[in-house]
């Protein structure tokens, strides 16, 4: 399913241990405890992704995590911040990495934004917080809003700032569908062949299409 496939860029994250799902120690579910928030985070991620957002609740998140839901509360507040702080954590490798791919010149935007994006969604242990909430988004309104909202703010409106254009967020956005198109198909969907093409080369096709839509002037109207 071109899991295996290595991106050769410096974008993708390392590898983290996959969390227990156990009931912590009282020294990681104490207030403030340093773990704690991380494992409420890595439950909200599960809950999200197996029941949705509207049956996750900040109960269920709570056990998942061993922890009291008042911890869950303390730290997040409602469901919809929970969430909201899912989706910063999923997408942090990117927000993280994009002011480096944004410093090069305009004319390799359109490579360095798509090892970037293929960069996150190769790296197994990026790939599956992303996976939680973009389900999550696709399936109810209120989630889809929250996703919506960090993604025009944190991610594209980055990329708009570098664009001397009066049409910079039209064509962020255009650039934008081409990537998250082929995510739903090679990631969510799993559609073949694109699911199971050899990453490098995907990124080859589709990196000139994202630079076409950041970059070229747009054909004349027809008369």
């Amino acid at each position: 399913m071109g899991r295996g496939h290595t991106v050769t860029s410096a974008s993708a994250a390392p590898d983290r241990p996959a969390r227990r799902r156990g009931r912590p120690s009282r020294a990681e579910t104490a207030e403030g405890a340093p773990g704690a928030r991380d494992l409420i985070l890595d439950s909200a991620r599960t809950e999200f992704a197996e029941r949705g957002y509207d049956k996750a609740s900040i109960r269920a998140i709570a056990r998942g995590a061993g922890v009291n839901p008042a911890l869950v509360h303390h730290y997040f507040g409602t469901k919809e911040h929970v969430f909201a702080a899912a989706v910063a954590d999923a997408a942090a490798p990117a927000t993280e990495n994009l002011p480096a791919a944004t410093r090069y010149p305009v004319e390799e935007l359109g490579e360095r934004l798509t090892r970037v994006f293929f960069g996150v969604w190769e790296n197994p242990a990026t790939r599956r917080p992303l996976l939680a909430v973009v389900r999550s988004a696709v399936s109810n309104e209120t989630a889809a809003a929250i996703f919506r909202t960090f993604v025009a703010r944190q991610l594209l409106g980055r990329v708009t700032d570098t664009l001397d254009a009066p049409d910079a967020e039209l064509r962020t956005e255009l650039a934008a569908a081409q990537l998250i198109g082929v995510a739903f198909l090679r990631y969510v969907f799993q559609a073949e062949p694109i699911a199971g093409a050899d990453a490098e080369e995907l990124i080859r096709r589709v990196a000139p299409v994202v630079q076409h839509h950041l970059t070229t002037e747009a054909l004349p109207p027809p008369a």
